[in-house]
């Protein structure tokens, strides 16, 4: 897989990831990825470069790029993804449309919500193996062209948790909840990283038993959300770096904590093990992307551009996008892992935008006087005078 896309990739998660509200949620920047980079191929300037700039990607070669990706994915154990388009049967076509769009990706759309509705949700729940059964966009007569991506994610851990009912005395997840809980002889499935804004981070990996790993990472409790998930993602790119479970065990006595939230313990099997718990969780949210326009490089081309819209590359109607949402869900269970997105972009015909000059308004709302002259001599052929209006509305 190209290591430049996957570079790309992590980076726009990392940006999502900081601008997200606190609590629970879940974003897939691999599900927005494709997207942003077939619209950077596609856009007019200077759209295109700010699609190309938020994806990280050369807008001449961000089609291919788009696609090639996701063929890589589908080489995956664990891991499936799609993409697709859908063009109105009244949507005229640019001839370089193809180049932009391939082919095999691109399917119709007639017009008739009760009709194209379906056809999409049903799209998104093959792919998602029904975890997500609509597409995340209105669909109506005015939707022109769609885009979409879609990812499944199912993974089995290599040894499972057990699960219990645990309670929580005190402090902010004070309660009862369904946790899991188990002991794994690699201690270096836990390292402890320094970051700039994190200071301090554990990251915990639950390895599946194919080609996908969970990373769990925890700071100090002062730590802000956006800063514990941009150091996770940082560390995604240096698996073996910070300080290993190895050496953390040997920095404390019993009852120390030597990372956040681990701690020396004691066990009565013949070598050092490591405990892994926290609670199971299910998280499903639905993201409007063009709330945050500037980070995904999308203002220019959510705007009325007049006469020529924003991609010309695909269309000589005048475009613009008026909707971009992602669906995604991930769920953490006793034997497993699953996640998955769809994201969803709609364009329609961009409003005309006419400019508007200064005028002169006259009115004869009172006596006036008249006359009519021969043009190049100027020879005055009959004059008047209008004292009151002669013809009475009906």
């Amino acid at each position: 897989m190209d290591a430049d896309v996957v570079r790309a990739v992590n980076d726009l998660t990392s940006r999502w990831a900081r601008s997200l509200p606190a609590g629970n949620t879940v974003v897939s920047g691999l599900g927005l990825w494709p997207l942003l980079a077939l619209l950077a191929s596609g856009a007019d300037e200077p759209g295109r470069s700010e699609l190309a700039a938020a994806a990280g990607v050369d807008a001449a070669t961000g089609s291919t790029d788009a696609v090639r990706l996701i063929e890589a994915i589908e080489g995956s154990a664990d891991l499936h993804a799609a993409l697709g388009v859908w063009v109105s049967e009244q949507l005229k076509l640019a001839e370089s449309f193809d180049a932009v769009m391939p082919a095999p990706l691109v399917g119709m759309l007639t017009g008739n919500p009760s009709v194209d509705k379906p056809k999409l949700d049903a799209w998104a729940a093959e792919h998602t193996d029904d975890l997500i059964r609509e597409m995340p966009l209105e669909i109506d007569s005015d939707v022109l062209l769609v885009l979409a991506s879609a990812l499944l994610l199912r993974t089995t851990w290599v040894r499972p948790f057990t699960e219990q009912v645990r309670h929580v005395p005190n402090g902010p997840w004070a309660g009862s909840w369904h946790w899991l809980e188990r002991v794994d002889s690699d201690l270096d499935a836990v390292r402890r990283y320094e970051h700039p804004s994190a200071a301090w981070l554990t990251v915990a990996t639950v390895a599946g038993d194919a080609d996908v790993d969970v990373l769990l990472g925890i700071a100090q409790p002062q730590t802000q959300q956006a800063d514990v998930l941009a150091g996770l993602l940082d560390a995604v790119a240096q698996p073996d770096g910070g300080v290993s479970g190895r050496a953390l065990i040997d920095q404390g006595e019993p009852g120390s904590e030597v990372a956040p939230g681990v701690r020396i313990g004691q066990t009565t099997s013949a070598r050092p093990d490591l405990k892994v718990a926290l609670p199971s969780f299910r998280v499903e949210v639905e993201h409007d992307l063009l709330q945050s326009q500037e980070l995904f490089g999308l203002t220019t081309v959510t705007s009325d551009p007049g006469d020529h819209g924003h991609f010309s590359a695909l269309s000589p109607t005048p475009l613009r996008l008026g909707q971009a949402k992602q669906k995604v869900l991930a769920r953490f269970f006793a034997t497993g892992f699953e996640a998955a997105a769809v994201t969803a972009m709609a364009m329609t015909r961009a409003a005309m935008i006419t400019t508007k000059q200064r005028r002169l308004d006259v009115a004869l709302d009172r006596p006036f006087a008249f006359t009519a002259v021969l043009r190049e001599s100027r020879l005055p052929i009959v004059a008047g005078w209008v004292a009151t209006p002669t013809e009475p509305g009906d």
